[in-house]
């Protein structure tokens, strides 16, 4: 996903394996390798991680963990806790958009940190950080799990670094203007016995209707050769038995 520094996603104190398998899903979706791991309740590594990751192995293989928060964003200059709004806490507080910009912008290693399913971060966890990330999401219903938590940052990031398709190698040019003409002139042959071309006075008309029809999907070379030969079996008189 281009040269940008990619943010670690660190997982303070997760209860369950499945949680960090599909947050580790989460990541990778969008580009993320880089999970470390706050003395995550069951221990670590965790059977139940791999399944939930579906085929996210690689950020699992390469998880970190740590024994506190002050270690896990020790490299980091640019720390994001995601959480409400704490009383007490004077810091900058920023959406994911805003924070996604940010981190594409900034020199140095950033780290977002995500607290326990149930309870969040901590008041003490939210101090190590410069930054205060809240999802704006509904006041009368904020139940965001860990891994909406983690996409929705990822993704917000994502937008900011350019996307590298997969290349089309495999797809083939427009077929030469000799091909394309051998199929109409093909198709045309096999109507005009049908009476296709009724009345006369239409005839002109209905054959640049056909001609632009034919012309319109930029047919490969392959196409086209299975095209005519579809029209060559149905020219052939059906088969006995």
């Amino acid at each position: 996903m281009g040269q940008a520094e990619q943010p670690a996603i660190v997982l303070v104190r997760p209860q369950l394996g499945e949680n960090i398998g599909k947050a580790a899903r989460a990541m990778l979706n969008f580009g993320l390798t880089e999970m470390r791991l706050v003395v995550p309740r069951d221990g670590w590594p965790n059977p139940t991680a791999g399944p939930a990751a579906a085929g996210a192995d690689i950020v699992l293989e390469q998880a970190r963990v740590f024994d506190t928060v002050a270690e896990a964003v020790a490299d980091c200059a640019h720390v994001y806790a995601t959480t409400v709004r704490k009383r007490g806490v004077t810091k900058p507080v920023v959406g994911p958009d805003e924070a996604g910009r940010e981190i594409h912008a900034a020199i140095g290693k950033s780290a977002i940190l995500f607290g326990p399913e149930r309870s969040g971060l901590e008041t003490e966890d939210v101090a190590l950080a410069r930054t205060i990330l809240t999802v704006p999401i509904n006041p009368e219903f904020g139940s965001l799990n860990l891994a909406q938590a983690v996409i929705l940052c990822a993704y917000e990031w994502s937008k900011q670094v350019p996307v590298i398709q997969p290349t089309q190698e495999d797809l083939l040019p427009p077929a030469p203007q000799e091909e394309l003409e051998g199929l109409i002139a093909h198709l045309e042959r096999m109507l005009e016995p049908k009476g296709y071309f009724f009345p006369e006075a239409r005839t002109e008309a209905t054959r640049k209707t056909l001609r632009g029809l034919l012309t319109k999907p930029g047919w490969n070379h392959l196409e086209i050769r299975t095209l005519r030969g579809v029209l060559s079996s149905l020219e052939r008189p059906p088969r006995n038995g």
